[in-house]
This record gives structure tokens, sequence and C-alpha cells, in this order.
């Protein structure tokens, strides 16, 4: 009996082993570098150096507007495992439109320090920093200061919607609901059970980047953003799928949200000419939001404007 218990035991012991050590792989993304260039866009950018916490710093691609006149900004943060590259489409199109921008990188991302693990929570406090440094800049008028993220990348902007009162703006593309969720899909694809492997698994998460999910969800900090905010989510989403977003649009509380919902994958949208249009819409009037309802197949959806 002894020797069974201690089998059992030992083949648990095992179990929890092998996924901690998949955990921290799985926290620690590859770095790369790849990618489209500025130049190939028409973008003259500046390679720059944001100071991040404890002495780190971010590596970062910065293309300013020309002329004497304060110009908005917008911050694009890319997703897990992304890099300054992946947004370059979208900075080249707002930056055509009149806006300066910056593409940050991530810790553990691209050209940037390297930090242990990466989190929802240290993405969040990168585009912080990238905000903070943005703000020091000539010729940024920091009252028009905008934030987009991609997948961990918008969660980022949410949490940081939820903490700042300084942003103008905030586009969210293809962000999930809630890290458990997530974690849980994780789970699944590996066989995990959920009960008790999963949910042990997920409390040491939680442990590791030291913030309870139910704190950082953009579940619950949309509902606390102080800045307008748009989502934008691909129905043929198989990374997150599009629920996640509707999800997100129910428990918008009194928060002054824009939903669009297009076709597209996790990665890329089919009609980039209307999303492009929805997000200069956005931003140069995010209170101005005509009611529809999203009933009936239609895409796009308004909160009402207290």
């Amino acid at each position: 009996m002894v020797s069974h218990t201690a089998f059992w035991l030992g083949a648990v012991a095992l179990v929890l082993w092998g996924l901690r050590y998949a955990l921290h792989r799985g926290l620690a993304p590859e770095s790369t570098q790849a990618g489209v260039q500025p130049l190939e866009l028409g973008l003259h950018a500046q390679a720059v150096r944001i100071p991040a916490v404890r002495g780190l710093s971010l590596f970062a691609w910065y293309v300013p507007q020309p002329g004497l006149q304060p110009a908005p900004a917008v911050v694009l943060l890319h997703g897990w495992g992304g890099n300054a590259s992946t947004l370059l489409p979208a900075a080249q199109t707002l930056h055509q439109a009149g806006y300066a921008v910056l593409l940050p990188e991530a810790r553990n991302h691209g050209r940037s320090d390297r930090d242990g693990h990466s989190s929802l929570p240290r993405f969040a406090q990168d585009l912080g920093s990238a905000l903070d440094w943005l703000a020091l800049q000539p010729g940024i008028d920091t009252t028009r200061v905008a934030a987009l993220g991609h997948s961990v990348g918008g969660a980022a902007v949410l949490l940081a919607a939820s903490q700042r009162t300084d942003l103008y703006g905030a586009i969210v593309v293809s962000a999930f609901a809630h890290p458990e969720q997530v974690m849980r899909r994780w789970l699944a694809a590996r066989h995990v059970p959920y009960w008790p492997l999963g949910w042990v698994v997920n409390r040491y998460v939680e442990r590791v980047i030291g913030a309870r999910f139910t704190d950082i969800a953009p579940l619950y900090t949309l509902a606390r953003a102080q800045c307008p905010v748009l989502l934008l989510h691909g129905r043929q989403d198989d990374l997150v799928p599009v629920d996640d977003v509707r999800q997100l649009w129910q428990r918008r509380g009194s928060a002054r949200v824009r939903l669009l919902e297009c076709d597209g994958t996790h990665d890329g949208f089919d009609d980039l000419a209307v999303v492009s249009r929805h997000i200069l819409d956005f931003l140069r009037a995010p209170d101005e939001v005509a009611v529809q309802s999203p009933a009936h197949g239609a895409s796009s959806a308004v909160a009402p404007v207290a």
C-alpha cells in the first residue's frame, strides 16, 4: 500500500515538474528581430532606447511628425513573441494620417533587455515606460496620445487605460477576455485536466507574475477604462475566439466602448482599408459615436457615451 501511494505521489510530482518546466519556457518567449523594416514602408524611424524598470531598457522605433506644430501620437505594442515590426503597417497608416508613432518592444522581445519571464503586467509596465518617454519628446501633443495593442499587447493597453488618466484613446486588437480562459485553452491543448492539476498550475502562474488573474483580466479592466476604447476582433480568430471580445462587450459597464468585428484571423484582417478607416475615425473623435445595434449580424456597435 505504501509503495502504491509513493508511486502515485511520484507520478504527480513528475507531472507537476513537467508542467512547471513547460510554463517557464512559455513565459519566456523566444526573441526575434525578424520582420519588415521601417524604410521598406517609407518610414524614417529613429532607433531609440527607452528607460524601463530596475535600470533595464526597451528598444523602440520612433517616427515623429515633421513641422513645428505639436502632433498627436500613438504608441503601438505588439503581442506575445512579436516585435516592433509586427505593427509597422498600422504605424504607416497612422503616420500618413498625421500621427507620430512609437513602437516599443516589450522586455524579452526583439532588441529589448531580457528579464526572466514575460507577463501581462510586465507588458503594461513597458507600455507605461513608453508612454512616459513619449510625453517628454518635443513636438508631441500630450493631450492626444493614444495606445494601440495587439493580443496580450491589447490586454496591456486596457490594463494601462484602467490605471492612467493621460490616454486619449485605447485601441485593442484581438485581445482575450480572461487569463484563466487562456490558460484553460493552453492546458486543454496539452491534455491536462483543469481539476486539480490545471487549477494548481493557474495559481502557480499568478504567483510567478505577481498578480491575480481577476485583477488584470480585460473582462474587468475594460469597465474601469478612463478613456474611450475601440475593440477590434477577427471573426475567424482561432487563437482567441471572437466570443472573447463579445464577453468584453457585455461586461463594458459604463465605459465608452466601440466594437468592430470583421472577417480576419488573430494576426490580420481581410479588409485593412475598412479597419484603418474605423481606427482613424475613432482617433479623430473618440467620444463621438453613432449608436448601432450589434443584433442581426451587424459588424460594429458602440456603447452610448455618458
